[in-house]
């Protein structure tokens, strides 16, 4: 999620408009910046928690709305026509407001599971507890069916949930879990019983007194755990440790500019090296907007946590903004960059940027072969007569890699998701295939593609049988309403 960047508000009518929306659910994070400078570093709580609140009145606005005039969800039969060796796209709730879907699959067994952030449906207890909240959904066989949803935690006490992450322990198929509970706070927990049950949750914030954009990585056997999160500083970034199975916690801060740093992307390779994939911006410019470059960074460590090294994989210029009518900030599409480890520690990172300032973008792809200091020349993926932005991916064996990524489908509200399919590492793809074949049923899904992205990211795994399943989200606008979908290989 990026932040929406109120233009017209004054801190004070902020403050009045926090009293006034309480009574409804809480907002999502609006990854709060240093705006303009040193002065306005340190961000006041209640500033912050107001900008939340009027978002999200809006989002919930948004969506009171479309039910009201029958445009939320599914609204007539889906019309589409999925690609060769695929099942085509499904909507995973045909009528809920869902936005940034993460999931994970178990390398040895049949499992799937995803999370994702709903809004606007009642609170799952009574008095005070989480709304919006995170929905856990499994699947037993490899996303052909899927069970019940229900709410990863009750969590009561929490007033919000966002940002999920989740991963499986490669060797034992525990489940983990980290996500903002009750505003700015990354928690995490933890099943060993394929989700039926969690851990209650664990601050992995230590003193810091506000994190955002966690991203979750683990070892394969469990002990070592990693969180990367952004903090109170205009952005700066940090990764949070744990090497007891997630029962304690440690933080480093591995960055202190004024640049602001979004993770996007976290894997342990085989040898314990960790890496995350991240950005980072400025935000100088007029109203808080992004200027200058996006830097594009591997941020490593070799030796399980006690040391980092932050390496500059790429720099491009700032990317077209997204449209504030439909509610997003300028940074909307800005800045996305996942990454993956096969089977020998290779690593592929696919990102988004352009060529030319305020351009539109590309996506791109590198390899590094040693842990993520050096890496090769990029390659398009996308289309260079279309924009494109968000991106994710996931590799299997040795240089199997497979990403998709988002596309314009000539205008702003036309995108579309492609996937392409590596076998050498990310060198080379294979030719792209449409993701999201729905042109009609919901309001948002048009012949040409749907209206907006909803939600700063999705994700994409690799079965245990070896297929694809990737999931992401779609809606009216960037306040929505919208949902997840998801697709899968046959």
């Amino acid at each position: 999620m990026r932040k929406w960047i109120m233009s017209s508000i004054t801190v004070a009518a902020t403050l009045a408009v926090l009293a006034m929306v309480v009574s409804r659910a809480p907002s999502e994070p609006s990854h709060a910046r240093a705006r303009g400078g040193e002065a306005n570093a340190q961000r006041v709580p209640a500033e912050e928690l107001a900008e939340q609140a009027e978002a999200t009145d809006r989002r919930l606005e948004a969506l009171d709305e479309a039910r009201a005039d029958g445009t939320a969800g599914k609204t007539a039969g889906f019309v589409q026509a999925p690609a060769t060796g695929w099942t085509g796209a499904s909507l995973m709730n045909s009528a809920a407001d869902d936005w940034e879907p993460a999931i994970a699959t178990d390398p040895s067994a049949p499992y799937v599971y995803s999370l994702y952030t709903r809004y606007g449906e009642p609170k799952p207890c009574q008095g005070k507890c989480p709304s919006p909240l995170i929905v856990l959904r499994i699947s037993q066989d490899n996303g052909t069916t899927w069970g019940t949803e229900r709410p990863l935690c009750v969590c009561r006490g929490a007033g919000s949930q966002y940002d999920p992450e989740i991963e499986v322990v490669p060797s034992t198929g525990h489940v983990y879990a980290a996500w903002l509970n009750d505003g700015f706070n990354t928690v995490f927990a933890r099943s060993t019983d394929h989700g039926k049950t969690w851990s209650d949750p664990v601050k992995t914030f230590g003193k810091v007194s506000w994190t955002d954009k966690p991203f979750l990585a683990t070892d394969a056997t469990g002990r070592h755990v990693y969180i990367s999160w952004n903090g109170p500083t205009g952005g700066d970034l940090f990764v949070a440790q744990s090497h007891d199975f997630g029962a304690t916690w440690t933080q480093t801060k591995i960055a202190d500019t004024k640049r602001y740093y979004f993770a996007f992307g976290g894997v342990v390779a085989p040898d314990g090296t960790v890496t995350f994939s991240q950005s980072s911006l400025t935000y100088t410019g007029p109203g808080a907007s992004p200027e200058g470059s996006v830097q594009i960074h591997a941020i490593t460590s070799t030796d399980r946590g006690a040391t980092w090294t932050n390496t500059v994989v790429d720099t491009v210029p700032v990317g077209e903004a997204c449209d504030p009518v439909g509610g997003c900030s300028s940074d909307f599409y800005l800045g996305h960059a996942a990454i993956a480890a096969d089977a020998r520690g290779a690593l592929t990172i696919v990102y988004d940027g352009p060529t030319t300032d305020l351009g539109p973008q590309r996506i791109w792809a590198r390899r590094s072969t040693d842990g993520g200091l050096t890496w090769s020349s990029r390659v398009q993926l996308s289309s260079s007569s279309q924009g494109s932005a968000f991106t994710a991916v996931a590799a299997n064996g040795r240089g199997d890699v497979r990403a998709w990524y988002m596309q314009q489908n000539g205008g702003p509200d036309a995108w579309n998701v492609y996937f392409r399919h590596s076998t050498d590492g990310g060198l080379t793809w294979s030719s792209p295939v449409l993701l999201s074949d729905v042109t009609a049923g919901t309001a948002y899904t048009t012949p040409a593609g749907f209206l907006e992205p909803y939600g700063d990211y999705g994700e994409i795994a690799v079965t245990s049988t070896g297929k694809t399943i990737a999931i992401w989200g779609e809606g009216m606008s960037w306040i929505g309403p919208g949902g997840v979908w998801v697709n899968r290989e046959r």
